[in-house]
């Protein structure tokens, strides 16, 4: 398999892993089980989400290194080397607001809600188990291809002959 199809299939495992924790936790029956779980979710799901963040933010103040590392060595790159440079940092952009967006949405008060609609608490948990799988399979999916990137990178900038194994198999 080639390095570059492996990002997605590693993010669509994330997403069937998420498919799976789905179906175990079943259908959500009344307000109360699904307040519950979404008590339970909004702790993991802060964590992660600050450290989807943080990693996003890193992810692209490195790139940006990066491209300056390729300015300064005058290694002549091809253009599939910059699509994935692009896709990483575009990766990282939508991570950023993605995980700025569920850390907004996990900011509302919940438990101080008196009137609330009976479907609102269900609704509420499918939106933000969802963020959060879909970010894990996204951060999933640019870390794998920023891996493949890195070593693609390695490949091209080694000068010796023994670093075959690093590049990818046509």
């Amino acid at each position: 398999m080639k390095y570059p199809l492996l990002a997605p299939v590693a993010g669509l495992v994330v997403v069937l892993v998420g498919v799976g924790g789905h179906l175990a936790t079943g259908t959500i029956y009344s307000a109360l089980h699904a307040r519950e779980m979404l008590e339970a979710l909004t702790g993991p799901a802060l964590y992660l989400g600050s450290a989807i963040a943080a990693s996003a933010a890193t992810t692209m103040a490195l790139m940006l290194t990066l491209l300056g590392l390729v300015r300064r060595v005058d290694a002549d790159f091809d253009l599939p080397m910059y699509r994935r440079i692009y896709l990483v940092s575009m990766a990282s952009a939508v991570l950023m607001a993605g995980s700025v967006i569920m850390l907004l949405v996990m900011t509302l008060p919940i438990g101080e809600f008196e009137k609330v609609p009976t479907d609102w608490f269900p609704a509420l948990f499918k939106v933000l188990y969802w963020t959060v799988v879909g970010l894990s399979a996204l951060l999933v999916t640019m870390v794998t291809l920023l891996f493949s990137t890195i070593r693609a990178l390695i490949a091209q900038l080694t000068p010796h002959d023994d670093v075959d194994f690093l590049a990818p198999k046509s």
